[in-house]
């Protein structure tokens, strides 16, 4: 009980110190991303090595074999920039007895994302679509000694490249943090004014049939506060090790919907 108590004064001095997203926060991100984009431009050109299975051996044997593999692209667990972290990690999975066209459909599925991604996702509705060109709204929750819960909208485009491959790219264009959430006083923090658990998050995607089933990896590349002065503890975790955990939790349960 006393160890609930002091970690009940923790949290409220975190919220008492509630981050800003500053402009040269969002500049390092966004140069963060031009490069990140200008590298995976050249996985779709002629010769060049679509899927980050394939770059390594042992990774494209671990993936084939079933295991989920998730790895860090930083130099550590994350980039610090001017007023916050980037965090950048890969994975991929292999989705066995399936086509490229299953698979699509059931990314693309984003009415029912709330119930293929439970309990991550808690709400999720297709805004629009416009051919390829799809705007989503995802209700988060992110659990991690701490719980956060986020309102969320974005546009995703897909890119088919033949009848085995495909990309996409999703880019969230608004993430409100939710005060009291599920209670008469829930409301939503102003972006970028919150608790700076979640300002950025970018999405590429990439699928390849072959082998019997269908390759499917994605970068995700999220941006957050710093860990504050004395309070790595708590928030460390949140920060550092969700990412990880999320994209895993992803692309595991991207196979599992296609053995129920």
């Amino acid at each position: 009980m006393r160890r609930l108590a002091v970690l009940g004064l923790c949290w409220l001095g975190v919220c008492a110190r509630a981050a800003e997203l500053k402009p040269e926060t969002i500049q390092a991100f966004d140069r963060y991303i031009r490069d990140t984009e200008a590298r995976l431009d050249k996985r779709v050109q002629a010769g060049a090595t679509f899927l980050w299975t394939d770059e390594a051996p042992n990774r494209a044997r671990q993936v084939r074999a079933g295991h989920i593999v998730v790895e860090n692209r930083s130099q550590g667990e994350s980039t610090p920039v001017p007023g916050g972290l980037i965090h950048d990690w890969v994975g991929a999975v292999f989705v066995p007895r399936v086509t490229l066209g299953q698979v699509i459909a059931r990314v693309q599925d984003y009415n029912h994302h709330k119930d293929f991604y439970k309990p991550e996702v808690l709400d999720s509705r297709l805004l629009s679509r416009n051919g390829n060109d799809f705007k989503i709204y995802l209700r988060l929750m992110k659990k991690k000694v701490i719980t956060v819960v986020l309102n969320t909208e974005h546009d995703a485009r897909y890119f088919p490249l033949d009848a085995t491959r495909c990309y996409s790219r999703s880019y969230a264009t608004r993430i409100a943090e939710v005060e009291h959430p599920g209670t008469p006083e829930e409301r939503e923090l102003p972006p970028g004014n919150d608790q700076g658990f979640l300002w950025r998050l970018n999405s590429y995607w990439r699928f390849e049939e072959r082998d019997g089933g269908v390759y499917v990896e994605c970068e995700a590349i999220s941006l957050t506060r710093p860990v504050p002065a004395g309070l790595g503890w708590l928030i460390e975790p949140f920060i550092k090790n969700l990412p990880r955990e999320s994209l895993a939790n992803t692309l595991r349960e991207t196979r599992a919907e296609f053995g129920k």
